[in-house]
């Protein structure tokens, strides 16, 4: 009796792993074949389109398609997209090295979703650490994963610009060096700059410090030679002061909590033109903490526009890339090639806008004192 009680549970014990074995087990086009009386072959060209020569009737179809309903078959994604040689897979390359959320690059990821959806396209994203040790690591990812690779702000040096495999096609944002045979996306920041920093001096601004990215980098460069210009053209050029600030909330703490240590006591800037949005919010946290008032104490500008800007206090004033528009330009490049320029490395440069929120007013009536951290 203890034996037959024993044997019974056992088999209970059995049964909930025996009908998930079951499940786990999807059916095969060999499946489909032999309930019908054909081949794989067969069933294959039936539901996957595949070729053959073997003449198959409507009604062998008819039967291949209502065995393959009853048995639930579903088609094998990755061994169609490897018959016709496409994956309808894109890839997206980014370094993103910070412990903070980069809200450039899900701008642009979110652009890249957006058209990949309307192009019924996938999106694999490749993490890099540093892109110049990674560099050999691009075409590992062209492996016949994706059909074509976007690389997000590319800073990859002169000399290893020719690792880029010529069988898959590239698209670059912001890349730092000119990759041959690579179209790249840009904005342009030179102009941006320019324009937002004017908006500054038109509120009466005559003391506008700069907080610029990392040294040697393109997009510094363009930033800070709108902020001359711009004072330059405003007759305020022996004004312009910088110091270099990064592209990250925690470099932009740092960099105006630096400043003010040195020079407290002195004189505050009625204006900060910040590298980005990212840094723009590091400095509103330090000037809080000294309390300082923005845009009461000082007015504050940044770049990009992306979500942290439309939702900081005060809402920040800064210059709008269209990232999302770019994203989705880079997929559709990929995806519809006779839309490139006729030039392959020729630039496609998008427009920017100053958007004025609350963080920007006219400087106030006396100095304010740098107060001591």
């Amino acid at each position: 009796m203890l034996e037959d009680i024993s044997a019974a549970l056992h088999q209970v014990a059995e049964m909930p792993r025996a009908r998930k074995s079951l499940k786990a087990k999807p059916a095969t086009l060999a499946d489909v074949g032999r309930a019908v009386g054909v081949s794989a072959m067969s069933a294959s060209a039936v539901l996957n389109g595949s070729r053959t020569s073997t003449r198959i009737s409507p009604e062998t179809r008819i039967r291949i398609l209502e065995e393959a309903a009853r048995l639930r078959y579903r088609p094998n994604a990755a061994a169609r997209a490897l018959n016709r040689r496409q994956m309808s897979t894109l890839g997206l390359a980014a370094v993103v090295d910070s412990g903070e959320l980069n809200a450039y690059f899900l701008e642009i990821l979110n652009g890249v979703l957006e058209a990949a959806g309307r192009f019924n396209q996938n999106i694999t994203v490749f993490t890099l650490h540093d892109w110049n040790l990674d560099a050999g690591r691009l075409a590992d990812f062209c492996d016949g994963r994706i059909d074509g690779l976007i690389l997000v702000a590319p800073v990859i040096s002169e000399t290893k610009t020719d690792i880029v495999p010529a069988h898959t096609p590239f698209v670059s944002l912001h890349s730092n060096n000119p990759i041959p045979g690579v179209i790249d996306i840009e904005s342009d920041e030179e102009a941006g700059a320019f324009e937002v920093v004017s908006h500054l001096i038109g509120l009466g601004h005559r003391d506008i410090l700069h907080l610029s990215g990392p040294e040697g980098m393109q997009g510094t460069k363009r930033r800070l030679a709108g902020y001359q210009r711009a004072l330059t053209a405003a007759r305020l050029g022996k004004t312009a002061k910088n110091i270099e600030a990064g592209f990250s909330t925690e470099s932009g703490r740092n960099a105006l909590r630096a400043w003010m240590g040195k020079n407290a006591g002195g004189t505050l800037p009625t204006a900060l033109f910040c590298a980005n949005d990212a840094v723009a919010l590091g400095c509103m946290e330090v000037l809080a903490q000294a309390g300082l008032r923005v845009p009461d104490d000082i007015s504050i500008v940044g770049f990009d526009d992306t979500l942290a800007a439309r939702t900081s206090t005060p809402q920040l004033t800064t210059l709008r890339q269209p990232l999302r528009q770019m994203g989705a330009r880079a997929v559709e490049l990929l995806i519809k090639p006779e839309t490139a320029p006729q030039t392959k490395g020729e630039l496609i440069v998008f427009p920017t806008q100053a958007i004025v929120r609350a963080s920007t007013v006219r400087p106030p009536a006396k100095p304010v004192i740098v107060p001591r951290l």
